[in-house]
């Protein structure tokens, strides 16, 4: 098994010689450009994607424009919803789209069903991301049905600020994030300023006050 692959995906590694074989020459790099819509909402599955290099954030967009991010494909990552529409023969239900320049492994349909029916290896690595990311997809659900939007908005804030305490997003984007209305973000970010924990710039949120932030989350 190429090196590049198994240092990404590494329980790839377990397939067997005749495995390892398939998924090789089923396999084609692709390198994508950031912005670049993978799928659409509706669309046909037709490959299963391993993403080596990048993010492609997978989002649903609602009738009336409102959306929210269900989970992001990252290094060593594939897309949940894609093995549901190759398991299922159905359609996707969201989209995706390159979040930054990303490189990836791409496997025909075929190849992918050829070697979840022929290899125990290739079906336990399938079968451990789809459930890695259906638990992740159900704490969300909990998240957004029931968690107080100051506390993930405090959450939020603290996992994404940088060194210096910066989130470079604007309100519609954190809304997006966290699959509320832009106003509700809006309103929760001026009261957290009026408390003093962050500072509001335009495009950009900076943490003025870390720890008050982290007793809110507790």
């Amino acid at each position: 098994m190429d090196h590049e692959i198994t240092a990404a995906f590494p329980a790839l590694a377990k397939l067997d010689a005749a495995g390892a074989r398939i998924l090789e020459a089923g396999l084609r790099s692709v390198d994508i450009p950031a912005g670049t819509v993978l799928f659409r909402d509706g669309g046909d599955c037709t490959t299963y994607l391993l993403v080596q290099e990048g993010a492609v954030r997978v989002q649903k967009v609602a009738e009336n424009g409102r959306e929210i991010v269900l989970y992001r494909v990252e290094r060593g990552q594939s897309c949940v919803l894609t093995t549901n529409c190759l398991l299922g023969g159905g359609l996707y239900g969201a989209e995706g789209i390159a979040e930054t320049a990303v490189r990836a492994l791409v496997l025909p349909a075929t190849t992918f069903r050829g070697l979840l029916a022929g290899s125990e290896a290739f079906r336990d690595f399938i079968f451990s991301v789809y459930a890695a990311r259906i638990a992740d997809l159900l704490l969300l659900i909990e998240e957004v049905a029931f968690g107080r939007i100051d506390v993930r908005l405090a959450a939020w804030l603290r996992g994404r600020a940088d060194g210096g305490g910066d989130v470079q997003a604007t309100h519609q984007e954190i809304s997006v994030e966290l699959g509320t209305a832009r106003e509700v973000i809006s309103r929760q970010l001026k009261d957290f300023e009026r408390r003093g924990w962050v500072e509001l710039h335009r495009g950009r949120v900076r943490v003025a006050d870390a720890a008050a932030l982290s007793r809110l989350i507790v």
